[in-house]
């Protein structure tokens, strides 16, 4: 894992090679003179990267989590937005047969956390949430036009497809011996939305969906064909004080205050 800074002639200038040696990079930020990167093997080590030097890159900071993030945004100068997911490296790690990973089970529910790095050399995370169990996603994983946020507003929209694991489905794990896969069943899919402030963090002000209760009711393998649903809602926006959700099906708009529905226009 490198990193390597060009020149306007496309010369190389300096790098930084073997950067958590074992590790893949899930996520890279680019600020300015400094960049954030994101490396996952079995914790989520956060690096702070000082570039203003650009014969000298540094590596400065590292955070050590639980998670990872796949998709980095900034707050502000001084904060970070990471969106990825939780992980519990302690779930079926006698399972493990590759020192220093995880087993999949311990990768849970999507994960959104936010980043203090102004102290770049201490990079802390100072709020998180973690929506739904596994197999919960979200298309702002791997497309950035899916994540809504502005910090004027304190809003933070993302679309979600939730999974959650049952007492059902927890029972018959327990009786399997594990054997059974500890897997969540789709109870949702949706926008949620969020008031975020560095005071009180994440603050969950509701959720909008697109789908009736009837076609809630996917089947069980209804995740390996996420995003499929013309029902689904893949982005989200804001005009003025009305918050429109999009699928291949609606337009939905409802007050942005407090979530209460305005209107649809249903999609040809």
């Amino acid at each position: 894992k490198n990193i390597y800074i060009l020149d306007e002639n496309i010369k190389q200038n300096s790098q930084i090679e073997n950067i958590a040696p074992g590790e893949s990079i899930y996520a890279a930020r680019f600020l300015g003179d400094r960049a954030y990167l994101v490396t996952f093997v079995q914790v989520d080590p956060l690096f702070t990267v000082d570039l203003s030097d650009p014969y000298n890159p540094r590596i400065l900071g590292e955070l050590k989590i639980p998670g990872y993030s796949e998709y980095l945004h900034p707050y502000d100068e001084t904060h970070i937005i990471g969106i990825g997911k939780e992980v519990d490296p302690s779930i079926d790690a006698d399972m493990v047969h590759t020192p220093g990973a995880i087993y999949y089970t311990a990768i849970l529910g999507l994960k959104i956390a936010l980043f203090d790095v102004s102290d770049f050399e201490n990079p802390k995370e100072v709020a998180k949430v973690v929506i739904g169990d596994r197999g919960t996603d979200s298309p702002a994983l791997y497309d950035h036009k899916a994540f809504l946020f502005d910090r004027e507003k304190e809003l933070l929209v993302i679309p979600v497809s939730l999974y959650e694991v049952t007492q059902e489905v927890k029972d018959r794990y327990i009786e399997s011996n594990g054997t059974e896969t500890l897997f969540g069943e789709f109870t949702y899919q949706g926008a949620y939305v969020y008031r975020l402030s560095l005071e009180n963090g994440f603050e969950f002000k509701g959720r909008i969906t697109h789908q009736t209760p009837e076609q809630m009711q996917h089947p069980t393998d209804y995740y390996w064909y996420w995003g499929t649903s013309n029902t689904d809602i893949t982005r989200t926006l804001y005009i003025g004080d009305v918050l429109y959700t999009v699928s291949d099906s609606m337009v939905k708009m409802n007050n942005l205050v407090d979530l209460s529905n305005i209107t649809s226009v249903t999609l040809s």
